[in-house]
């Protein structure tokens, strides 16, 4: 590769880095053909962008970008791929499903939104961020819920006060 096709590469990465609030970085050395395959058709239906990087060329990028991606440099040993998304917890879900069946991928780091992640002990955890979307629904569902419980004791106590004049009428 020569040092222009390098430059480009680093400032396309640059731009990516740029674009994506969800970074992780995986290891999927070991990984057979097929099991690569599959992972990448995982990753494909999840809508996340998954692709091997030169380590060195990486490292370059995330020096040249405008974020600070703290620990996640010196991370970049050995095989390196980088899984780009746009839910937070949606890269880390697909490896959490794709070990069922392997140990790979084991996952380096992750930067999302500003926060940083490391080792693989944190799969777990990332998996269980909420997305952008759950935590609207939550809020919304919570405001509903005060308002639907007094609905539903005016309505069921205009139901028993009908019922006791109607008896007092009768009367």
């Amino acid at each position: 590769m020569t040092r222009e096709q390098k430059a480009n590469v680093i400032q396309d990465l640059t731009a990516t880095l740029g674009e994506n609030s969800t970074i992780y970085l995986a290891d999927i050395s070991g990984l057979n053909a097929l099991e690569t395959s599959n992972l990448r058709r995982a990753c494909f239906k999840a809508n996340i962008t998954m692709s091997v990087v030169k380590n060195t060329l990486l490292a370059k990028a995330m020096d040249a970008s405008d974020k600070d991606f703290g620990e996640l440099p010196d991370l970049l040993k050995g095989n390196t791929s980088i899984m780009l998304a746009e839910v937070a917890n949606a890269p880390a879900k697909v490896i959490e499903n794709f070990r069922k069946k392997s140990n790979k991928p084991v996952l380096k780091g992750a930067y999302i939104a500003e926060a940083i992640y490391v080792g693989d002990d944190m799969i777990s955890a990332l998996s269980n961020i909420k997305s952008k979307e759950e935590m609207i629904g939550e809020i919304i569902g919570l405001l509903q819920s005060p308002a639907k419980n007094v609905v539903a004791a005016l309505q069921s106590g205009g139901g028993k006060l009908a019922g006791i004049l109607k008896t007092l009428s009768e009367r």
